[in-house]
């Protein structure tokens, strides 16, 4: 029987993400910061001895990363593709069952703004798109010239997120909301200068990020039309 050619051998990839364990291990890493064994075994719900073996054919496999700091080891996704591949599964995936009330909270909090991988998502990222194209800063493919003053005037490297070999500005059809938020480098970069400037932090969930007093201001002064002149740059 003659075999079809194929462009890639995507089962052994496919057959890595499909274990419950592993699928649970590398969505814990979809907020973007490297985590440790033990944290990664608590929240996929098994012994450290089983998160080892699953994180060690992750990294045979080549979907994670370890970073190493003295005697300690963390693990991060091996890079923002497989956080991509990951987010469209997501997309055509069944929401798990909502068991307790702690379960909703944490959902809603999701929901309401986490990171991508290293952009901003949820109602928050989407949210942050309609109001780059409402402001005439982004015209769904490019960011405007309009765009590039104000960016560049909040910190964001725009010409640095233009040189990266990752696409610069797609759009990413949100996996919770069906809308899209900004993907790609220019995401990541726009959401680096949001943490850096504390308009918004970490929450407690993994994941989640929460906007401050000091972003909600900062937000509605940089779409108001006072952006270029109110907007301290970052230094």
């Amino acid at each position: 029987m003659e075999h079809i050619a194929r462009d890639a051998d995507i089962a052994p990839v496919a057959a890595l993400i499909a274990d419950p364990t592993r699928a649970a291990i590398l969505t814990a890493l979809l907020g973007g910061r490297a985590l440790a064994a033990g944290e990664l075994a608590r929240l996929a719900g098994v012994s450290a001895a089983t998160a080892s073996a699953h994180l060690a054919k992750l990294l045979d496999g080549r979907l994670v990363d370890v970073v190493r700091q003295g005697r300690h080891r963390y693990y991060r996704l091996a890079g923002h593709e497989i956080a991509e591949v990951l987010e469209v599964l997501a997309r055509i995936s069944a929401r798990p069952p909502v068991r307790s009330l702690r379960q909703s909270r944490q959902a809603r909090q999701l929901e309401e703004a986490r990171t991508c991988y290293d952009h901003l998502a949820g109602r928050a990222g989407v949210g942050l798109l309609d109001r780059l194209k409402e402001s005439g800063c982004y015209d769904g493919h490019d960011v405007t010239e309009a765009g590039e003053r104000l960016l560049s005037r909040l910190g964001v490297d725009v010409a640095g997120a233009r040189r990266s070999r990752r696409r610069f500005a797609p759009e990413c059809l949100d996996w919770t909301e069906r809308r899209a938020h900004l993907g790609g480098a220019l995401g990541a970069a726009i959401t680096e200068v949001l943490f850096e400037r504390g308009w918004y932090r970490r929450g407690n969930v993994p994941r989640a990020v929460v906007l401050t007093d000091e972003g909600r201001q900062g937000l509605s002064e940089l779409f108001s039309g006072k952006g270029l002149t109110s907007v301290t740059p970052v230094t």
